[in-house]
Parts: structure tokens; C-alpha cells; sequence
């Protein structure tokens, strides 16, 4: 009789749960993460909660505060700018140095990525809607070759994972990103570099302008310059 697969331990399915619920915009910017309503939730202890509250730390989703514990980390609209601007550069950076052409099995891929997310878009299922867009941008980035640029890259990304919902939020911009992934094949497609670029820039610009328009509605306007 074949053994059953492994559970998961519980801390990386609570983990997991608090991720999916923080990039679906299900638990906001600053909300508390109360131990013991998590324990309830989950149907565990204190120890599971608290190892998936330092796993979501170290992806930088939650950030502790001194005698208020753990909440959903809070970016400031000048962060979130200045995360941008080197997510930016690195991710020029990436396609600047892909080699053309790009091998059709690598083509094949993008494309098989980007129908599951089209898909995803079209029934509404967001949940799959981010995660197909990582995918999509991990391999896309991943043609670069050069590994401590990948990683970093995907660290920042990490970093950002709670503003994304403001931009899903709308259609327009779902379907604006499907057809930036498109035009993305394309580019690669026909060793286009300098449209790839063009389009790398853009298609970063809708999830930061989202996230700091709800800010500033809630907080009011925010101070973008740096303090000396």
C-alpha cells in the first residue's frame, strides 16, 4: 500500500493561509495579528502561530512592535516608491542582459504561464491571478541567468506582496497586465530589447499608484521626499 503524502507542518499552512489572506487584500496594511484569534482560527497553539508569524516576517508581510505584537506590515507610500525604484532598475537590468533570441522552449513556457493566468482573470480566481503573474515574472526574469540578480530581485518582489491586491482590485488593470505579458512574449519573441524595457517599466506603475491612492485616502497626503 503506498505511503500517504507528508502533511505539511502546521506553522507553513498557517503561514500560507495569512499570506494568501494579506495578497488578496483580506487583511489590511496594520492590522493586528493577534496570537491567540489566530490559535482559534487555525485550531493549534501558540508555537505553530509563532513560527508563521517569523516566517512572514522574514518575507517582510509582518513586521512586530514592541508590547503590540505582530501586524500586517504597513508600508509607507515613500517606501513603497523608493522599493519601486530599485525593483525597476533591477528588473531593466534582468532583460537587459537575456540573451537573444530566446529559446522557443522558453517562449513555450512563458506562454503556457501566461494562459493559466489569462484564465485566472477571466473566472474571477485572484488568488491564482497573483501567483500565475509571479510565476510568469520568475521565469521571465530567470532568462538572465545570473542568480544573485534573480534572488534579489524576488526578494523585493516579496517585500511588495500586500499592495498588489490595489491594483487587482480593477479590471482594467488585470487586463492591462495580460496584455503587457503578451506584448513581453512578443518582445522576446523577436528580440525586440528596447520594447521589453519600455514594457518592464510600465507594467511595474499600476500596483504602487493603486496602493498609495487608497493610502492617502485613509491617512491623507503623504510626504514623498526623503527626510535629512
Amino acid at each position: 500500500m503506498p505511503a500517504s503524502p507528508a502533511r505539511e507542518p502546521a506553522a507553513v499552512i498557517i503561514a500560507k493561509r495569512i499570506e494568501e489572506d494579506i495578497v488578496l487584500g483580506r487583511r489590511q496594511p496594520r492590522e493586528r495579528l493577534v496570537e491567540q484569534d489566530l490559535c482559534d482560527l487555525f485550531d493549534t497553539h501558540r508555537g505553530d502561530v509563532r513560527l508563521a508569524l517569523f516566517e512572514l516576517e522574514k518575507k517582510g508581510l509582518v513586521e512586530r512592535i514592541p508590547n503590540r505584537g505582530a501586524l500586517v506590515r504597513g508600508l509607507t507610500p515613500l517606501e513603497v516608491m523608493e522599493i519601486y525604484a530599485v525593483r525597476e532598475e533591477l528588473e531593466v537590468m534582468a532583460v537587459r542582459i537575456i540573451p537573444f533570441p530566446v529559446h522557443a522552449r522558453d517562449i513555450e513556457r512563458l506562454e503556457q504561464l501566461q494562459r493559466h493566468h489569462t484564465a485566472a482573470i477571466a473566472s474571477g480566481d485572484l488568488l491564482t491571478v497573483f501567483y500565475s503573474n509571479l510565476s510568469f515574472h520568475r521565469v521571465l526574469y530567470g532568462l538572465c541567468g545570473n542568480a544573485c540578480l534573480i534572488e534579489t530581485i524576488d526578494l523585493l518582489a516579496q517585500k511588495v506582496y500586500g499592495i498588489r491586491s490595489y491594483a487587482n482590485a480593477f479590471p482594467e488593470q488585470l487586463d492591462r497586465a495580460r496584455r503587457d505579458h503578451l506584448d513581453m512574449i512578443k518582445a522576446l519573441r523577436g528580440s525586440r530589447r528596447d520594447d521589453l524595457i519600455t514594457l518592464t517599466r510600465r507594467h511595474l506603475r499600476p500596483s504602487p499608484e493603486a496602493y498609495i491612492k487608497a493610502y492617502e485616502r485613509r491617512f491623507g497626503k503623504a510626504d514623498l521626499v526623503p527626510a535629512h
